[in-house]
């Protein structure tokens, strides 16, 4: 970074003593004949799946001041979250018309600049309010900023949005008791404001609050564009004291816009093209019953789709025309003019030890969970008693157990990793969104944060029930059936992963999870030795089956007997161990070693799909 972006960081990020501060890097946003399809597919039992597009936006122009907030209205499904999502940069897909920034397309550079604050507030539940704005900080804020700056930052901000009182509790969630709903969308739009953004989008900002925390909240915004941002929502029905603290207002129908303009100029347009409230009435009460096709006098019963064409024919004939003709003429300091040479803020190694130190608060409630460790203690004692100093002489009782080991914990870790990636979805998709992080620091902090407890349990098992059930008693044979049991969580855990990662749906990857397993399992060579040969395929992919095979092999030796009825056996003869045998032991090692890479390597490729717009 040269000295000219160094100096207007510091400007910008060290003195954060109001929210009003003028940024250094006003943008004006422009949107022409902004047009998004999406394609349905209708499916049927007796005929063939048929695709039809649907326009969402219908030829959306508009234009926003550094210093203005726009104000987007409309019903539910008009368009309104696409459209935002769309200025925002976060729309793929088929999407038409032109976007601009200062006249430029969007970049990197500017979504690291952009503030986007969605409609539900996606924040871990478990930390409180501070640690939730110091991770971000930490994350977001560039490195000309020592760690202290940027704590000291956070701090500014808990006091600017007026959360000082709350700002060691926790967050909370639908199922967890935290802040209010009004404090938690202030910690939301905190965490934009964190990088100081010259340009702010905001879902429904003030949905299933009352009007005074509304007030509270568009107050706040109104300060924000006070400072030079500019600042775009979409909101639903605001209160009318409200309504006059827009600068500008856009009023979508089903796509169509029917008003775009300033919000004190609203009425009378609508006044002069014959549509008026026959009663004193918030100007948004109106407005919305105008985009549903409700005209106000109670005279004229005309039909609402005609209502809807009047009014979309009214605008392309008084607004369109001008609004697609406004031209701002204005010398900025364009935000991609910024000489940042790196792609991201921080570093590799920055990232990924604030998200594993984030991680590792946010989940300390599930890795000291009493319930699963208690599951793991309790069942890792009934095997000790069950198979309590049981010897070679009951080789059917050993191998039994040593199986048990590799289905229980191909199962137990299995079904823990593939919770791992669909809770976390929203925040990896928002977070990703923003360019807050590499996708390899957080895929890499989040696998190891897990390692220490997935790690633990087994070993703890192995030892109790090792010992207890009187296996092969030397330290050799109980280190290699200990890293044997170890390398099978870890290959259990990629699966999962990769199930979680691909499928991202907890109903769909258990299930899925339970076929693999199963069809492990039953190829695992314990419960059939003469497997036909166009399905004995199964059993070299099968993590049971390489576990099986390496814990035989840590208690069994070529030449061993065991004493069978009246006469002396092989122990490389008994049924269960015969159709694994008892050689090519490190192939199984290198086998398990592949699966844990690939496995890992599927799911770190399926993640890369999150928080990417859709082409």
């Amino acid at each position: 970074m040269d000295l000219e972006a160094q100096s207007t960081y510091q400007k910008t990020y060290t003195t954060p003593s109001s929210i009003s501060n003028k940024v250094d890097r006003p943008v004006i946003l422009k949107f022409q004949e902004v047009v998004y399809t999406i394609k349905i597919k209708k499916q049927g039992w007796l005929r063939k799946k048929e695709t039809t597009e649907k326009e969402i936006l219908k030829g959306v122009s508009g234009t926003v001041l550094p210093g203005e907030m726009l104000a987007m209205l409309g019903p539910s499904g008009s368009g309104k979250t696409t459209l935002l999502t769309a200025l925002g940069g976060r729309l793929g897909g088929k999407l038409g018309g032109k976007i601009t920034y200062n006249d430029k397309p969007f970049t990197s550079v500017m979504k690291r600049n952009t503030g986007f604050v969605t409609q539900d507030d996606v924040l871990y539940p478990h930390l409180t309010v501070i640690e939730t704005l110091v991770f971000t900080a930490l994350l977001r804020l560039p490195n000309t900023l020592t760690t202290h700056e940027k704590v000291m930052h956070a701090e500014a901000v808990v006091n600017q949005l007026g959360l000082t009182r709350c700002k060691n509790s926790i967050v909370g969630s639908p199922y967890l008791r935290g802040v209010s709903g009004g404090e938690r969308k202030r910690v939301s739009i905190g965490q934009e404001m964190l990088i100081n953004p010259c340009l702010l989008f905001l879902d429904e900002p003030t949905s299933g609050l009352d009007s005074t925390t509304a007030q509270r909240i568009v107050s706040t915004l109104w300060e924000l564009a006070k400072g030079g941002r500019t600042v775009v929502m979409t909101i639903h029905q605001p209160s009318s004291r409200l309504f006059y603290m827009f600068h500008k207002v856009l009023l979508l129908s089903e796509g169509n816009p029917l008003f775009f303009g300033k919000g004190s100029e609203v009425m009378e347009y609508f006044q002069s093209i014959g549509f008026s409230p026959s009663v004193a009435m918030n100007p948004s009460d109106f407005l919305l019953d105008l985009a549903n096709g409700i005209s106000s006098d109670d005279s004229n019963h005309e039909d609402q789709n005609a209502v809807k064409q009047r009014l979309v024919s009214a605008y392309k004939s008084n607004l369109g025309t001008k609004v697609e003709a406004l031209e701002v003429h204005d010398h900025l300091n364009d935000v991609s003019n910024d000489k940042e040479s790196d792609r991201w803020t921080t570093t590799w190694l920055q990232q990924f030890t604030v998200l594993l130190r984030r991680g590792l608060k946010e989940r300390r409630h599930e890795s000291f969970d009493v319930l699963k460790i208690s599951q793991v203690f309790v069942i890792a004692f009934l095997c000790g008693l069950l198979w309590w100093q049981s010897d070679i002489s009951h080789l059917q009782d050993q191998t039994g157990l040593l199986f048990f080991y590799a289905g229980f914990w191909g199962f137990f870790p299995l079904f823990q990793a593939i919770f791992t990636f669909p809770q976390e979805r929203d925040m990896l998709a928002k977070e990703r969104a923003s360019g807050m992080y590499r996708l390899s620091s957080y895929f890499v902090s989040r696998t190891m944060g897990d390692l220490p407890m997935e790690l633990v349990l087994p070993t703890c098992f192995c030892i109790i029930t090792y010992w207890m059930a009187g296996l092969r008693a030397d330290l050799g044979s109980f280190l290699y059936a200990l890293t044997t049991l170890l390398l099978c969580v870890l290959v259990s855990q990629a699966l999962g992963l990769a199930l979680g990662a691909l499928v991202m749906d907890l109903k769909s990857a258990t299930t899925l999870g339970s076929v693999i397993m199963l069809s492990f399992m039953l190829a695992g060579g314990y419960y059939v030795q003469n497997v036909p040969p166009f399905i004995s395929w199964i059993k070299y992919i099968s993590i049971s089956q390489h576990t099986y095979k390496l814990l035989v092999g840590s208690q069994y030796k070529h030449g061993e007997t065991y004493q069978c009825g009246d006469r002396t056996c092989l122990v490389e003869d008994f049924p269960a161990i015969k159709s694994i045998g008892l050689d090519d032991q490190v192939l199984s090692f290198v086998a398990l070693g592949i699966m844990l890479v690939f496995y890992r390597v599927v799911a770190y490729l399926a993640l890369m799909r999150v928080g990417v717009p859709k082409s």
